[in-house]
């Protein structure tokens, strides 16, 4: 019987049930990612040299493939020479779980070692500046766009064909072409996110607004609606819910451009923070700023859920019924 209530077709889990599989699905990923990092059998396919021994080139903390500190101590086991000795470890870019939490820490307490650095908060603005722009202005036309097209057949046609092929082209393509236009600075990153969500943004916002049931459209029509009150009096309002949920899905799209996007005209960013962070090896570093742009995008996404809760409450009671 418990069985059937969690593997139920169709039918939603209990509160209680959803909050433990939710924590479930972070835990399950830590726990393989420890087991890789603490459990020397499991992988550690370098070994880190406690003392070199007789070998010229081995140095204290170095790592070394395992193949190779092998073949060495069995070269010095030979000519009777002190053997190098080491402990198994993984490879430098696969920190273990406590030290990137320190990085976490770390990173936005500790001071840059160079004048051209910024701090992991400076970073991480400017990173969120670009995506607000970007998705706002992808929004301010592509929504309403979206909607004129899902409501009549005339622009859709006029627009969406276009709209299909563009959106096949990549964005970071027009990296090049956004400097040139735009200079080397904040605009044409900008301009990446608009040009990766706009036109996504323009497809599935006309088609959930064909999803409206059309008897309300003709029931506006029989009394009389203009084009206007057809549009602000029935339209938006009858796709508000959904289109709302759209937009939530659309910025997630936005984050996924920003690396792309950063890496246009001048560094900045979150994007020359990692690349920095990675050209010194310090990949504990680059691991906290990676899952800090996950921690970001997904409680921004919860808020914006919870938000839209409040803003249509009747969603809520009609999920209930």
């Amino acid at each position: 019987m418990a069985k059937r209530q969690w593997f139920s077709v169709r039918k939603p889990l209990k509160p209680k049930q959803r909050f433990v599989l939710t924590i479930m699905s972070f835990i399950l990923p830590l726990l393989v990612w420890s087991a890789v990092s603490y459990l020397p059998f499991l992988w550690h396919p370098k070994m880190e040299v406690t003392s070199p021994g007789d070998v010229a080139y081995l140095k204290v903390g170095m790592l070394v493939d395992r193949d190779v500190f092998e073949r060495e101590s069995a070269t010095l086991q030979e000519s009777g020479g002190t053997l190098p000795e080491g402990v198994r470890a993984n490879p430098v870019y696969l920190p273990a779980p406590h030290e990137v939490a320190i990085a976490f820490y770390t990173a936005f307490t500790t001071e840059p070692k160079r004048r051209n650095e910024k701090w992991l908060h400076e970073s991480l603005w400017d990173s969120i500046q670009v995506i607000f722009w970007g998705f706002f202005l992808s929004s301010l036309i592509g929504v309403p766009l979206g909607i004129l097209a899902g409501t009549y057949d005339v622009i859709s046609r006029l627009t969406e064909p276009f709209v299909e092929f563009f959106r096949y082209l990549p964005a970071p393509a027009f990296g090049a072409l956004a400097v040139a236009i735009l200079g080397i600075h904040e605009a044409p990153k900008i301009a990446i996110i608009f040009i990766g969500t706009f036109f996504q943004q323009v497809l599935i916002v006309s088609n959930t607004t064909r999803k409206l049931d059309p008897s309300l459209l003709e029931a506006a029509l029989t009394l009389g609606a203009d084009r206007l009150s057809l549009l602000f009096k029935v339209v938006i309002p009858g796709i508000i819910t959904d289109l709302y949920k759209d937009l939530r899905i659309l910025l997630g799209w936005a984050w996924t451009y920003l690396i792309v996007a950063e890496l246009i005209g001048t560094s900045s960013g979150i994007t020359w923070f990692i690349t920095q962070q990675a050209r010194y090896k310090n990949f504990d570093n680059v691991y906290a700023a990676i899952m800090m742009i996950g921690i970001i995008g997904l409680t921004t996404d919860i808020l914006l859920a919870r938000l839209g809760k409040r803003i249509f409450p009747w969603e809520k009671a009609a999920a209930r019924a």
